[in-house]
């Protein structure tokens, strides 16, 4: 029986693959590199972020991550209140409560600026726990996993993480939990559907496979 979810934010409970799309194309425009889809951005995008630019073509030996990522963050900050969570995240949010299954949040987001906006969405009753990187350079986050899965103390087999990449994947593989992998994120679906785990296209199914 699961007791514990640990959601991933970004591209799980927060739709903002269009406007990291955009963004990220204001930033191949500026520097003369080819733009993006969506389906493009959605079979390159990985974790640590700077594997991601690489591949997209960026040289940081001409120009550094740290100024790259900076400038992306500062022009996503100006505008991600023009994203929302996906529609049926407050629902289900609320289901899973009902059920006495505990939640958590961990992301590579930044932790103040992950707290703010999920205050803003009136979510945070949600969750028993918050955990976001201390930087803006959405790097690994498997070191605040450590931390969370230790202050939750509970058998690998009661938690269950759901993501939208590779990377939460790795993360629930590292940590010997459960893991279930949200399509409308980051990664596509043909991408998710090769680790062998449950993939989900809708919130709803999540409250399925619990009662399963």
């Amino acid at each position: 029986m699961i007791k514990h979810i640990i959601w991933d934010w970004n591209g799980t409970l927060f739709n903002d693959v269009n406007l990291c799309v955009e963004l990220g194309n204001e930033l191949f425009r500026s520097r003369g590199l080819p733009e993006m889809t969506i389906e493009r951005y959605r079979e390159i995008f990985s974790l640590p972020v700077i594997r991601y630019y690489e591949k997209a073509g960026f040289d940081f030996t001409i120009e550094s991550f740290e100024k790259l990522g900076r400038e992306w963050m500062d022009n996503y900050e100006s505008r991600k209140y023009e994203c929302s969570l996906y529609n049926e995240v407050p629902d289900v949010l609320k289901k899973i409560s009902l059920l006495g299954i505990n939640q958590y949040v961990l992301s590579a987001y930044s932790h103040n600026d992950l707290v703010s906006i999920i205050e803003h969405y009136e979510i945070i009753e949600f969750f028993s726990n918050i955990k976001g990187l201390h930087h803006i350079y959405a790097d690994s986050k498997l070191h605040l996993g450590l931390e969370l899965i230790e202050e939750i103390n509970s058998h690998p087999d009661t938690i269950l993480i759901i993501g939208d990449t590779h990377h939460d994947f790795d993360i629930a593989k590292e940590l010997r939990v459960k893991s279930v992998l949200f399509s409308g994120g980051h990664q596509s679906e043909g991408k998710l559907n090769k680790f062998g785990v449950p993939v989900i296209s809708s919130h709803n199914e999540i409250i399925e496979y619990l009662n399963a």
